[in-house]
Protein backbone atom coordinates (compact mmCIF):
# COMPACT_ATOMS: atom_id res chain seq x y z
CA UNK A 1 0.00 0.00 0.00
CA UNK A 2 1.49 3.31 -1.00
CA UNK A 3 0.46 6.81 0.48
CA UNK A 4 0.36 9.55 -1.82
CA UNK A 5 1.34 12.74 -1.30
CA UNK A 6 -2.64 14.00 -1.30
CA UNK A 7 -3.35 11.36 1.37
CA UNK A 8 -4.96 8.86 -0.19
CA UNK A 9 -4.33 5.21 -0.37
CA UNK A 10 -3.70 3.27 -3.56
CA UNK A 11 -3.94 -0.33 -3.30
CA UNK A 12 -3.53 -2.83 -5.81
CA UNK A 13 -5.53 -5.15 -4.57
CA UNK A 14 -9.66 -6.38 -3.08
CA UNK A 15 -10.35 -5.84 0.08
CA UNK A 16 -11.81 -8.44 2.40
CA UNK A 17 -15.12 -7.02 2.26
CA UNK A 18 -15.36 -6.45 -1.27
CA UNK A 19 -14.39 -10.01 -1.62
CA UNK A 20 -17.37 -11.05 0.64
CA UNK A 21 -19.81 -8.88 -0.85
CA UNK A 22 -19.04 -10.09 -4.34
CA UNK A 23 -19.54 -13.48 -3.59
CA UNK A 24 -22.51 -12.63 -1.36
CA UNK A 25 -24.13 -11.47 -4.57
CA UNK A 26 -22.88 -14.36 -7.04
CA UNK A 27 -24.76 -16.77 -4.55
CA UNK A 28 -28.05 -14.64 -4.55
CA UNK A 29 -28.20 -14.49 -7.99
CA UNK A 30 -27.53 -18.06 -8.86
CA UNK A 31 -29.68 -19.32 -5.95
CA UNK A 32 -32.24 -17.45 -8.00
CA UNK A 33 -31.54 -18.63 -11.32
CA UNK A 34 -30.67 -22.47 -10.36
CA UNK A 35 -34.09 -23.47 -9.72
CA UNK A 36 -35.48 -22.11 -13.13
CA UNK A 37 -32.70 -23.91 -15.01
CA UNK A 38 -33.55 -27.53 -13.59
CA UNK A 39 -36.79 -27.98 -14.82
CA UNK A 40 -36.33 -26.21 -17.93
CA UNK A 41 -37.54 -29.35 -19.70
CA UNK A 42 -40.30 -30.17 -18.30
CA UNK A 43 -41.91 -26.38 -18.25
CA UNK A 44 -40.62 -26.73 -21.86
CA UNK A 45 -43.17 -30.11 -22.44
CA UNK A 46 -45.52 -28.28 -19.87
CA UNK A 47 -45.90 -25.24 -22.36
CA UNK A 48 -46.57 -27.32 -25.10
CA UNK A 49 -48.86 -29.40 -23.80
CA UNK A 50 -51.05 -25.77 -23.25
CA UNK A 51 -50.55 -24.61 -26.39
CA UNK A 52 -51.55 -28.11 -27.82
CA UNK A 53 -54.66 -27.94 -25.72
CA UNK A 54 -55.46 -24.53 -26.88
CA UNK A 55 -55.85 -25.42 -30.54
CA UNK A 56 -57.73 -28.50 -29.32
CA UNK A 57 -59.93 -26.04 -27.59
CA UNK A 58 -59.77 -23.70 -30.36
CA UNK A 59 -60.66 -25.56 -33.35
CA UNK A 60 -63.82 -26.94 -30.98
CA UNK A 61 -65.18 -23.89 -30.05
CA UNK A 62 -64.86 -22.66 -34.05
CA UNK A 63 -66.71 -25.37 -35.31
CA UNK A 64 -69.43 -25.42 -32.69
CA UNK A 65 -69.82 -21.26 -32.79
CA UNK A 66 -69.33 -20.69 -36.55
CA UNK A 67 -71.20 -23.93 -37.04
CA UNK A 68 -68.62 -24.85 -39.53
CA UNK A 69 -66.69 -27.98 -40.49
CA UNK A 70 -62.70 -27.79 -39.36
CA UNK A 71 -59.83 -30.02 -39.67
CA UNK A 72 -57.36 -30.81 -37.63
CA UNK A 73 -54.48 -33.25 -39.24
CA UNK A 74 -51.87 -34.78 -36.87
CA UNK A 75 -48.63 -35.69 -38.86
CA UNK A 76 -46.55 -38.17 -36.59
CA UNK A 77 -43.55 -38.32 -38.77
CA UNK A 78 -42.66 -35.09 -38.68
CA UNK A 79 -44.35 -34.03 -35.26
CA UNK A 80 -46.63 -31.34 -37.13
CA UNK A 81 -49.70 -30.38 -36.22
CA UNK A 82 -51.93 -28.32 -38.92
CA UNK A 83 -55.45 -27.14 -38.63
CA UNK A 84 -57.97 -25.14 -40.33
CA UNK A 85 -59.59 -21.80 -39.25
CA UNK A 86 -61.64 -19.40 -40.33
CA UNK A 87 -58.31 -17.43 -41.48
CA UNK A 88 -56.91 -20.16 -43.46
CA UNK A 89 -54.66 -22.98 -42.81
CA UNK A 90 -52.14 -23.15 -39.66
CA UNK A 91 -49.23 -25.16 -38.41
CA UNK A 92 -47.30 -25.69 -35.95
CA UNK A 93 -44.32 -28.39 -34.98
CA UNK A 94 -44.34 -29.98 -31.57
CA UNK A 95 -41.13 -31.43 -30.44
CA UNK A 96 -43.10 -33.17 -27.55
CA UNK A 97 -45.35 -35.21 -29.58
CA UNK A 98 -45.83 -38.66 -29.39
CA UNK A 99 -48.93 -39.91 -30.59
CA UNK A 100 -52.90 -39.64 -30.69
CA UNK A 101 -56.02 -41.95 -29.31
CA UNK A 102 -59.07 -41.67 -30.48
CA UNK A 103 -61.98 -44.35 -29.50
CA UNK A 104 -62.32 -45.40 -33.08
CA UNK A 105 -59.19 -46.32 -33.82
CA UNK A 106 -57.24 -46.27 -30.60
CA UNK A 107 -53.85 -45.55 -30.08
CA UNK A 108 -51.97 -43.81 -33.44
CA UNK A 109 -48.16 -43.01 -33.11
CA UNK A 110 -46.85 -42.84 -36.66
CA UNK A 111 -48.14 -41.85 -39.92
CA UNK A 112 -50.88 -39.22 -40.30
CA UNK A 113 -54.43 -38.97 -38.75
CA UNK A 114 -57.08 -36.39 -39.94
CA UNK A 115 -59.93 -35.33 -37.26
CA UNK A 116 -63.19 -33.23 -38.18
CA UNK A 117 -64.82 -31.12 -35.65
CA UNK A 118 -68.17 -30.68 -37.18
CA UNK A 119 -70.99 -28.19 -36.15
CA UNK A 120 -71.47 -30.06 -32.97
CA UNK A 121 -67.95 -30.73 -31.99
CA UNK A 122 -65.46 -32.93 -31.92
CA UNK A 123 -67.35 -36.69 -32.79
CA UNK A 124 -65.47 -38.02 -30.13
CA UNK A 125 -62.92 -37.80 -27.04
CA UNK A 126 -59.18 -37.46 -27.78
CA UNK A 127 -56.25 -37.87 -26.09
CA UNK A 128 -52.83 -36.33 -27.25
CA UNK A 129 -49.90 -37.85 -26.24
CA UNK A 130 -46.26 -36.28 -25.33
CA UNK A 131 -43.15 -36.94 -23.80
CA UNK A 132 -40.13 -35.44 -22.92
CA UNK A 133 -37.03 -37.00 -21.21
CA UNK A 134 -38.72 -39.18 -18.50
CA UNK A 135 -41.85 -36.67 -17.72
CA UNK A 136 -45.06 -37.68 -19.87
CA UNK A 137 -47.77 -35.61 -20.59
CA UNK A 138 -51.65 -35.91 -21.80
CA UNK A 139 -54.11 -33.24 -23.94
CA UNK A 140 -57.97 -34.68 -23.19
CA UNK A 141 -60.80 -33.30 -25.46
CA UNK A 142 -63.78 -34.54 -24.05
CA UNK A 143 -65.95 -34.61 -27.06
CA UNK A 144 -69.25 -34.08 -24.91
CA UNK A 145 -68.28 -30.82 -23.04
CA UNK A 146 -65.78 -29.85 -25.54
CA UNK A 147 -63.28 -29.03 -22.39
CA UNK A 148 -59.46 -29.52 -22.86
CA UNK A 149 -57.86 -31.59 -20.06
CA UNK A 150 -54.11 -31.27 -19.58
CA UNK A 151 -52.51 -34.12 -17.19
CA UNK A 152 -49.63 -36.40 -16.30
CA UNK A 153 -49.87 -39.77 -18.16
CA UNK A 154 -49.19 -41.99 -14.57
CA UNK A 155 -52.13 -39.72 -13.25
CA UNK A 156 -54.91 -41.04 -16.06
Amino acid sequence: MRISRTGTCNSAGFSLIELIVVLFVLSLVLAIVLPTFTGFGESRLKAEAREMASILRYVNDNAVSRKETFFLKFDLGKNMVAWSEPGGKKSRIFDDLTGVEIQSRGLVSSGELTLFFEPLGARENLVVYMKRGDSHMTVTLNHLSGRVKIGRKDEE
